[in-house]
């Protein structure tokens, strides 16, 4: 493994500050179950490692009138284990759940899972359908980035040198509101998905037709994609198989996988249809449990 320097602030300001002074020459660490693994076969090649998880804004996990207030630095396990977001954000909790195994959720993070930018990230399709914005902090002050925007390539990502994920928001659940995340792996050993996606729908409480919809696959393009004109095919309609079907043959057309060993352009294809067809699925069904209030 190549030498680095290691570095804890344990303010935003002093972490935005060593960062901006490095220009690129550093990588903000957060769990680093995925850049402890670059930096050691070379992939990356930082000149100090800036640990983030003594911050505080980093690790802010919190509830309010206007929604979900997530630190970049949260663990999984945090996220899962808060009844609240198990219950509301369903979607992101079980995004979570699945990422690596039980050693890995105690360090992995929703925002370091998003730095990395990989197509086929768990949680990236949960949130783009839960709305998620990123709020991201550099030495001209902070902005906002919406989930959907935030990846624009393989291992790329809108961050300029100098700058850093502090937390993701999420806003307030509507009543009559369920999402849920699936993904396709062919084998446990195996846990990178072939096709991930994710769905939050909204009913209207009296009638129970659709009223919002967001539809986001994973594995299947260069980016996790939000599939748009899906959800454009759901809202207004009642929540049947035709609409459900209309959505997911939509979902897949806007699909632009590759082969690889994981899977065939082919087989992916036919694998995202099944795989929004089921979810929409469950979160109209859990849409329809959900409380008025």
């Amino acid at each position: 493994m190549r030498d680095f320097e290691y570095e804890a602030p344990r303010s935003l300001a002093d972490a935005v500050g060593l960062l901006s002074r490095l220009d690129g020459r550093a990588r903000p660490l957060a769990g680093g179950t995925d850049l402890i693994d670059h930096v050691r076969t070379g992939r990356l090649t930082p000149d100090v490692l800036v640990d983030v998880k003594k911050i505080a804004e980093l690790n802010r996990l919190e509830f309010s009138p206007a929604g979900l207030r997530l630190g970049a630095a949260v663990p999984c396990y945090r996220i899962y284990g808060d009844t609240r977001i198990a219950t509301q954000y369903e979607a992101l909790a079980e995004s979570c759940r699945i990422i690596g195994g039980i050693q890995i959720q105690n360090r992995a993070s929703v925002g370091g899972n998003l730095c990395n930018s990989g197509p086929a990230g768990d949680s990236i399709p949960s949130l783009i359908a839960l709305e998620a914005v990123c709020v991201i902090a550099g030495a001209q002050g902070t902005r906002a980035v919406p989930a959907h925007e935030f990846c624009i390539g393989p291992g790329k990502n809108v961050l300029h040198p100098g700058e850093l994920l502090v937390e993701l928001k999420f806003p307030p659940r509507p009543p009559r509101s369920g999402s849920h995340y699936r993904r396709f792996i062919p084998r446990n050993e195996m846990d990178i998905a072939v096709v991930g996606v994710a769905a939050s729908v909204t009913l209207n409480p009296k009638s129970g037709v659709i009223v919002a919809a967001r539809i986001a696959l994973g594995a299947v393009g260069p980016t996790p994609l939000l599939a748009a004109e899906a959800d454009g095919l759901l809202v207004g309609r009642p929540p049947d198989a035709a609409a459900i079907d209309a959505a997911a043959k939509a979902a897949r057309d806007i699909a632009r996988p590759i082969d690889d060993m994981r899977g065939t352009v082919e087989f992916r294809l036919h694998v995202t249809k099944v795989l929004v067809r089921r979810v929409l699925t469950e979160a109209i069904e859990r849409a329809r449990q959900a409380p008025l209030d």
